[in-house]
């Protein structure tokens, strides 16, 4: 549908989406702040008890199987700090950079799902039937852990829309020695660009590569691919640390939207103009139509509408 069609109750700015996350996010941003160097100085005080009664060693942090015991983020962060790795300061910067420093991209890289989605009836059918298969008819219980990774076919969908459009469309990074790539040598210093919107589009690996297409990260349609030829969340040793989380949100927002509503999306790609201000965005929003899947959802959507006249 074209972008002339007026506006309906049931049409959204998902701008609103966008800002109300980001609300969010700095509500939890400016309290959980405050009191982050209170939780790290409580843990690590639990932690020293515990090294120090023999609970636990900074050597040996194997479980009975022998296999490495999982532990907290913060706890792996303290126990480094016990080994001098990192100072606190450092660890008050990932905890950060884990929680809060990606909420923007996250919001934008949810916007993006759904409107791609929202362009692609069969894969949005394929979406509900396998969330139908996992909540049957409720559509209110939280999503669990196990939920999440039961959720093989949107999260092939989440990562092809990663693909086409990634939050974060250009990577930076600096050399710190020479180093030689076809056949030129870059001094030490140097600053290297990698455009990740444009490498996501190579055609020798990822075949019409502006078609929507999930399969293409079915695992027997991704092995063997270079694992630098698709990088939403950079790679490396210097990825980004927040990765699994931040796809983990997208995958509990984007589930909890499409068990309750189908979406259309009311713009052609071709009439969105993009805009790389750090983070890649439309630059006069998404026009997104929602359409109730059950009468709780119908309600939700009045009440939404409502907020956003």
């Amino acid at each position: 549908m074209s972008s002339g069609l007026a506006p309906s109750p049931t049409v959204v700015e998902f701008q609103f989406l966008d800002s109300h996350l980001t609300e969010f996010n700095n509500y939890l941003y400016f309290n959980f702040l405050g009191a982050l160097p209170q939780v790290i100085a409580e843990r690590k005080q639990e932690l020293r008890n515990e090294l120090d009664s023999g609970v636990i060693s900074l050597e040996d942090d194997s479980s009975e199987g022998g296999r490495k015991k999982a532990r907290p983020f913060m706890d792996l962060l303290l126990l480094e700090h016990f080994k001098n790795n990192i100072t606190e300061e450092g660890i008050r910067e990932e905890v950060d950079t884990f929680m809060f420093e990606g909420h923007d991209t996250t919001a934008m890289g949810i916007s993006w799902a759904l409107f791609l989605i929202g362009h692609h009836p069969r894969e949005q059918q394929l979406i509900h039937e396998e969330l139908d298969l996992i909540f049957g008819e409720d559509r209110e219980r939280h999503v669990t852990s196990e939920d999440l990774k039961q959720m093989k076919y949107l999260e092939c969908a989440l990562k092809e829309c990663q693909r086409i459009y990634p939050s974060v469309p250009l990577i930076t990074r600096a050399c710190m020695e020479p180093f030689t790539v076809g056949g030129t040598t870059l001094p030490k210093g140097s600053i290297i660009n990698v455009e990740t919107y444009f490498l996501h589009r190579d055609p020798e690996v990822f075949p019409k590569p502006e078609e929507f297409h999930p399969e293409r990260f079915f695992p027997e349609n991704a092995k063997g691919r270079h694992p630098y030829a698709y990088i939403p969340f950079s790679a490396g040793p210097r990825n980004c640390i927040g990765q699994r989380f931040a796809l983990a949100e997208e995958k509990i927002v984007v589930a909890n939207i499409l068990r309750r509503f189908r979406v259309q999306s009311l713009d052609q790609r071709d009439q969105v103009a993009l805009v790389s201000e750090m983070v890649l965005r439309p630059r006069t929003g998404l026009r997104i139509k929602f359409t109730p899947r059950d009468a709780a959802a119908e309600a939700e959507l009045q009440d939404v509408s409502g907020n956003c006249s």
